[in-house]
């Protein structure tokens, strides 16, 4: 029997956390079939001598559902070594869909999840009704395996227009959302999403769809989830810290479903501990209710890149929901005016602490202006420049934002590279109440960098800081996910499973720099960034990334529940 494909001279790191092993693999239509030595020629073969062959890792939480139609790769998630992504997050799916109701999931994925309108405009079809539809458009087009859940927020907004967001829903619609969610499932996505967050707010200012929605029609979702085979489920409940009544809630859902529920997001560092204590702890609550409840974690400093013309996260501040959904030029005129400012300002110092941090003003670095003014103060943090100005912060701020019509990029100062925050970070990633996820890749596409989640935990956690051997941080980005979303075959090596496989050099490995790219269409831009030594990534047997280069095979299976998935349970 010839083989498809050889790897040979490589380190083997199954994903079962098992020691590294020096062996061949073989791979024929798809699927390993020799580990060790190889007792056949291949049509191909990849000389792995120096580096690590490990299962391609797995993504729990993106944003793809968009950018599939205009980028078919998924990038930049496979060229850090990523085989397999989830999409369909937080409630917010393109499908099920209407003629009267796509305008609006468009305008709000827009606001919501940062996702260039004009881009949505000019690069999705909108031409499917039902989840089946949707699904079947993207079936065989992809670079990776991609699976994607039934969102609330899409479910409600089809049944109930308008009224999606002014009230809760009747016991018949509930019931036509139960259905609608039952054909998506059916159908083959993964499960259901929603979320309760604060931070959710439509283009219009006005909550999203899903947070109207009550206690009891959360529920009734989430018990006709589990009438089908390998489903899960995924839920923002709250921004900040939990009160036990949210974890009952999630509690109660998973226990509904009988599926575990996985919640974002766990951020950790050295000098929120007991936070992090207390969200964890939060499993234990659930677990009395008869749930299973999973916090997803980060493993890196979750970095934002701020502008005042999307809004998004500073419209969590008090009252500030409804000016970052203003017009541009509304927004302008309030910020020139300084009885505006001033109580723009006011407001947002109302806001409840720790969320009051946002509107830490002199906190934030300058990351990027648009005008020569201020061009040579790039890079330094507001508050020095304040005081070197003799201004406050606020105002000068303004001033900028002003000058650079709205477009000025600010961000949060990166206080999480610190040893001990890393230890506690791996503290986390070795604890049974959480799971390794949530890069958001496709949603803030002018915002965030944590696509590289996997190659940055690779770079910082294993090499730089020693922290977890390197078998370990493989088995929480393959083995772990894959066996929370019942993934069959999939996130180990071993003989009949799928070839799913990133080969990367272990001294190199890591993120490069991430800098803004306009290749979205209508022009738009996103942060973007490639991996250091991540050389080959294989998926289903075929060659798909080669170098950062995305090659020209489209090997990825549309992954459906129960076909490719089995039932993991929440008892």
């Amino acid at each position: 029997m010839a083989l498809d494909i050889a790897i040979v001279g490589g380190t083997v790191i199954d994903g079962t956390g098992s020691a590294p092993k020096r062996a061949d693999i073989g791979i024929k239509d798809g699927i390993i079939v020799e580990i060790g030595e190889l007792s056949s020629e291949a049509t191909e073969t990849i000389d792995a001598t120096g580096l690590v062959v490990s299962p391609g890792f797995i993504d729990l939480h993106t944003h793809y559902d968009a950018q599939a139609f205009w980028d078919s790769t998924l990038s930049p998630s496979p060229m850090h070594g990523v085989t397999t992504v989830i999409g369909g997050n937080c409630g917010f799916t393109i499908a099920p869909l209407t003629e009267q109701d796509g305008d609006y999931l468009m305008r709000m994925l827009a606001r919501v999840e940062g996702m260039p309108l004009e881009s949505l405009q000019e690069g999705v079809p909108w031409n499917w009704k039902t989840t089946a539809e949707y699904l079947d458009a993207l079936d065989g087009t992809l670079l990776p395996n991609a699976a994607f859940l039934v969102g609330h927020s899409a479910l409600r907004r089809v049944v109930m227009h308008d009224d999606a967001t002014k009230r809760e829903a009747t016991q018949d619609e509930i019931g036509q959302m139960v259905s609608l969610l039952r054909e998506g499932l059916q159908a083959g996505a993964m499960g259901f999403s929603s979320t309760w967050s604060t931070s959710h707010n439509d283009h219009t200012g006005v909550p999203v769809p899903s947070r109207h929605a009550s206690r009891e029609e959360l529920i009734a979702l989430c018990a006709e989830v589990r009438n089908h085979e390998g489903t899960t489920l995924e839920f923002i409940p709250a921004v900040g810290q939990f009160s036990d009544e949210t974890f009952e809630l999630m509690g109660d859902m998973s226990a509904a479903a009988n599926r575990p529920l996985n919640w974002n997001l766990l951020q950790v560092y050295a000098q929120n501990w007991e936070l992090v204590q207390h969200q964890l702890n939060g499993f234990h609550i659930a677990e009395k209710r008869g749930g299973q409840v999973l916090a997803l974690t980060l493993p890196d400093t979750f970095r934002l890149r701020l502008n005042f013309r999307s809004g998004f996260i500073l419209d969590i501040l008090n009252g500030w929901d409804s000016l970052m959904a203003l017009p541009p030029e509304e927004k302008l005129a309030m910020l020139r005016d300084p009885a505006g400012r001033k109580h723009m300002n006011l407001i947002a110092q109302e806001t409840p602490l720790p969320t009051r941090s946002i509107s830490n003003w002199g906190g934030y670095q300058l990351l990027q202006t648009f005008t020569d003014k201020w061009k040579p103060y790039e890079g330094r943090i507001i508050g020095d420049i304040a005081a070197e100005l003799k201004v406050d912060p606020w105002d000068l701020l303004c001033d900028i934002v002003v000058d650079d019509n709205l477009n000025t990029v600010i961000a949060n100062q990166d206080k999480g590279q610190d040893r001990e925050t890393w230890e506690r970070r791996v503290q986390v990633w070795r604890d049974h109440r959480a799971v390794v996820g949530a890069s958001d890749a496709g949603a803030h596409l002018d915002m965030i960098d944590s696509y590289a989640f996997s190659t940055t935990m690779l770079a910082r956690a294993v090499r730089e800081h020693k922290l977890m051997p390197l078998e370990e941080a493989v088995y929480h980005l393959t083995e772990r996910p894959a066996r929370l979303y019942g993934l069959k075959n999939r996130g180990r090596i071993a003989h009949g499973w799928a070839a799913d496989i990133t080969v990367f050099n272990p001294d190199t490995v890591g993120p490069g720099p991430a800098e803004m790219r306009f290749d979205l269409p209508g022009g738009a831009g996103r942060v973007y960034g490639e991996s250091i030594g991540v050389e080959h990534v294989i998926i289903n047997g075929v060659q798909a990334v080669r170098n950062n280069v995305a090659l020209a095979s489209r090997p990825g299976t549309l992954l459906r529940s129960g076909r490719d998935t089995e039932t993991v349970t929440a008892q």
